[in-house]
């Protein structure tokens, strides 16, 4: 595990802890770089942000006036409405795909050509419409993946290199990249874990979608973005980004939490915008203040997501970080094996998003697509509530008693999620 706290507009800490490669007993140090996963979406936003500020791309603008190499294929689902770049960042274009798995040392790597049009070697779907742009928030890696190419082709260099020359070099990030790390190279690469400890299979997975997840970095360096975000917003000249591009990309697009290429949220009245990043072996995640210059970054190198909650409340507990520490008591009761199992079954949340309901052990559990399981836990008779997540679930009953659907309250948004079997 490696933290970073930032206090009033300045790096307070950073230190790793643990060990980098279990069987070879390398320690994680402040220069272990991890897998960022989505939090990549957070600096490909910053990107796109500085070309529309130096004028080389529009925020409103339909996509495919930038898109060279391949056009979005509109359909009848898009009902005539176009798809910008702010759709694309703010995860409100309704295109399908929410996140991606990524590939072994051993798979064939596809090119983001083939992943985006869901060709082999691609393990993923086509990139595509499922409802109309700009009605509502739905999570998109694939939406994501389409500004990449955008990237590639305004500029017509590679992504990574793009990125690593007018975005990480420019904030400092002395140790990130968006190319696949040498893992005999300079930097230690940390190795991913299962939940169970076991190492993951060459090391790590490896993402073309490189926008989406593609980001090796350190909380060091996520802690410069952060800081750089910060000051910007609070109209410090000579920022990376502007003041006003900085108050946009904090800005929730069309709901109450999405930006551009993050998520907004209001604790007890002080607003932080955060992502985090979940891919095979690493989980991470940062929370930034919008206007008191705070903020912490945790990255492990573990699917194991309890951990991060813990620290996250302890840095905001010792340092008095207003809404951060969210450490609350939850009551749960006994519920009959039989009722338990009457809400197994797959809910969809969204194409290629199911929920999966199981028990074991006379315990309930839920795995959402790409996801780890994540305990249940009865406060109602129909409600649950989870310990590792701040989030809850209902489940829905016809007249007759057969359980329809489910609903899955987090982050003060509530979405429905339809029985399939």
């Amino acid at each position: 595990m490696s933290i970073a706290v930032i206090n009033n507009y300045k790096l307070e800490w950073a230190k790793g802890y643990g060990l980098a490669n279990a069987a070879a007993k390398s320690p994680v140090t402040n220069q272990t770089l991890f897998q960022a996963g989505s939090i990549s979406k957070s600096i490909n936003a910053i990107g796109i942000l500085k070309l529309v500020q130096t004028g080389s791309v529009d925020l409103n603008t339909d996509i495919n006036k930038y898109l060279i190499s391949w056009k979005f294929p509109y359909d009848s689902l898009s009902q005539g409405h176009s798809i910008t770049l702010a759709n694309l960042l703010s995860h409100t274009a309704e295109l399908n795909v929410p996140g991606f798995v990524g590939y072994s040392e051993n798979d064939a790597i596809p090119s983001i050509l083939q992943v985006i049009r869901g060709v082999k070697p691609a393990n993923s779907t086509a990139i595509h419409s499922i409802f109309a742009p700009g009605k509502r928030h739905e999570y998109s890696g694939g939406g994501t993946t389409i500004s990449q190419l955008i990237v590639e082709d305004v500029t017509h260099q590679t992504y990574d290199r793009y990125m690593q020359n007018e975005v990480l070099k420019r904030l400092n990030m002395v140790n990130s990249t968006f190319a696949v790390p040498n893992k005999k190279g300079t930097h230690v690469v940390a190795t991913g874990y299962y939940d169970n400890g076991k190492q993951i299979e060459g090391k790590f997975h490896l993402y073309p979608e490189k926008a989406a997840a593609g980001l090796w970095t350190t909380p060091t360096d996520l802690a410069k973005y952060i800081i750089a975000i910060q000051e910007a917003y609070k109209g410090k000249p000579g920022t990376y980004l502007n003041s006003h591009f900085a108050k946009l990309m904090l800005t929730p697009y069309l709901d109450q939490r999405a930006a551009l290429g993050v998520f907004i949220d209001n604790f007890d009245g002080e607003k932080y915008f955060e992502h985090d990043g979940l891919t095979y072996g690493f989980y991470s995640q940062y929370f930034g203040s919008l206007t008191n210059g705070n903020g912490v970054v945790v990255m492990t190198n573990s699917v194991n997501t309890r951990l991060i909650p813990e620290i996250i409340n302890s840095v905001a507990k010792v340092y008095g970080f207003k809404g951060l520490y969210r450490s609350k008591t939850e009551k749960n009761i006994a519920l009959e094996d039989f009722t338990l199992q009457s809400y197994c079954g797959n809910y969809t949340l969204a194409p290629g998003a199911v929920l999966t309901i199981f028990t074991e052990n006379k315990q309930l559990y839920v795995r959402l697509t790409g996801q780890e399981i994540i305990g249940l836990f009865p406060e109602t008779a129909s409600k649950f509530f989870m310990k590792v997540v701040d989030a809850q679930l209902e489940f829905i009953k016809d007249k007759s008693g057969n359980v329809t659907k489910v609903i899955l309250y987090q982050n003060g948004s509530a979405n429905e999620a339809p029985k399939t079997n």
